[in-house]
C-alpha cells in the first residue's frame, strides 16, 4: 500500500493522546484510542467553568451559598510508547487560569479570586486487554480496537498557586491522583466515517490531608469515584459527535472535625470532534450537572475547547516522501 494510502488511514495516529483534558472536570471521548508507538500531541486547551465549588479541584468541595466561576487552561506533552509489547502513553499536564466568585464565610459573603498556575500532574495508561501497540503503519491499518481495557494512574504535585485564608486556590496543597480503568468497546465496523464506540472510564481519586486549610485547618476528602461514559458516532471521517454521562459518588470532606456531604451527582452533555488537518484537530464540548438544588448538593457547567497538534516522525516522513514524488 502506498504512503499516502497508508495515511488515510490512521485517524488517530497524531490525534489520540486526547487524555491531556485537564481531569479536574471528565475524561473526553475518544480519549484512549490507541495511537502508534512514537506519536506526539500538544494541546491548547481552554475551558470556562461556574458552580458552587473550586473548579480547579477534582474534589469538588461544595461550598454552599457559594457562586465560583473559572476560565482555565492546560498546556502539556504527551507521547505514546510500547510497554512489553503494549500501547502506552505518558503525559505531563499544566493547568493555569483564573477563579473568581463570591464565597460564604462567618463573617458573610466576600469575594475572592485567585490567578497562576495549578498542580502539575503526570498521567500514565496502559493497554491490558485488546490490540497489541502499534510499531509500524501496517499495524495502523489493521488496527481495531474492539473490546479493549487499559489501566491508569494520575500523579499531581501540590506545587501550584496557594493562599491558605481561602478555599478559592488554583493549587491544592496536597498531594492527590487517581487510579481507573478506561474501556473502549467497537461497535460495527472500524472505517472512519462509519465508526461508532461506547466508551466508559471507571476511576478513583484518593486524597492527602491538607493541614492548611483557611488558616490552619485541616482538610481531608474521602475516596471519590468519578465515572464517565460515552456513546461516540463519525458524522463524516473528519467529524464526529458524543452523548456523555458523568457520575460522582464520595468523596465526603471533613473539616477539623466537621463532615459534609457525601457527593451523589449525575451530569450529562455532548462533544464534537473535527479534524482540520492531518495534524490538527478541533474537540468542544459542554457539561452540567443534574443538581437536587439543596445548598450542599454540587453545582457545575462546564464548556472546552482545545486544538491538539500531533506529529510522528514515521508518518511526517511518509508524507514528504510521497509530496517530493509529484
Amino acid at each position: 500500500m502506498r504512503p499516502v494510502a497508508l495515511l488515510r488511514w490512521i485517524p488517530a495516529v497524531l490525534v489520540a493522546l486526547c487524555a491531556l483534558f485537564p481531569p479536574t472536570v471528565q475524561a473526553q471521548p475518544r480519549f484512549y484510542w490507541k495511537s502508534l508507538d512514537g506519536a506526539n500531541v500538544v494541546p491548547i486547551i481552554f475551558e470556562t467553568l461556574s458552580g458552587n465549588a473550586n473548579p480547579a479541584d477534582p474534589a469538588h468541595t461544595v461550598v454552599p451559598g457559594a457562586s465560583v466561576t473559572g476560565t482555565l487552561g492546560v498546556v502539556g506533552c504527551a507521547r505514546m510508547f510500547s510497554l512489553f509489547d503494549r500501547g502506552a502513553m505518558a503525559a505531563l499536564i499544566v493547568p493555569m487560569g483564573h477563579i473568581s466568585g463570591e464565597v460564604g464565610t462567618p463573617l458573610g459573603t466576600t469575594y475572592q479570586s485567585a490567578n497562576g498556575f495549578g498542580d502539575p500532574m503526570l498521567e500514565f495508561d496502559i493497554s491490558v486487554v485488546g490490540p497489541r501497540a502499534q510499531k509500524n503503519l501496517a499495524d495502523v491499518v489493521r488496527y481495531e480496537p474492539g473490546f479493549s481495557l487499559d489501566f491508569l494512574a494520575d500523579f499531581a504535585f501540590p506545587i501550584g498557586q496557594y493562599n491558605s485564608g481561602q478555599p478559592l486556590n488554583l493549587g491544592q496543597n496536597r498531594w492527590y491522583g487517581r487510579v481507573g480503568l478506561p474501556i473502549v468497546w467497537q461497535l460495527g465496523p472500524w472505517v472512519p466515517g462509519e465508526r461508532t464506540t461506547v466508551e466508559a472510564l471507571p476511576a478513583l481519586w484518593w486524597f492527602a490531608a491538607n493541614t492548611d486549610y483557611l488558616g490552619g485547618k485541616t482538610l481531608t476528602t474521602d475516596l471519590l469515584f468519578q465515572l464517565n461514559g460515552h456513546v461516540t458516532r463519525d458524522l463524516t471521517s473528519s467529524l464526529w459527535v458524543s452523548l456523555d454521562v458523568l457520575w460522582y459518588l464520595g468523596g465526603t470532606t471533613t473539616v477539623d472535625g466537621v463532615t459534609g456531604d457525601k457527593l451523589n451527582n449525575f451530569g450529562i452533555g455532548a462533544t464534537a470532534g473535527y479534524q482540520i488537518t492531518e495534524n490538527l484537530t478541533l474537540m468542544a464540548g459542554y457539561t452540567m450537572l443534574v443538581s437536587s438544588g439543596s445548598p450542599g448538593s454540587l453545582q457545575m457547567d462546564r464548556f472546552a475547547f482545545s486544538l491538539l497538534y500531533g506529529w510522528h516522525a514515521l508518518v511526517e516522513g511518509a508524507r514528504r516522501l510521497e509530496e517530493s514524488k509529484k
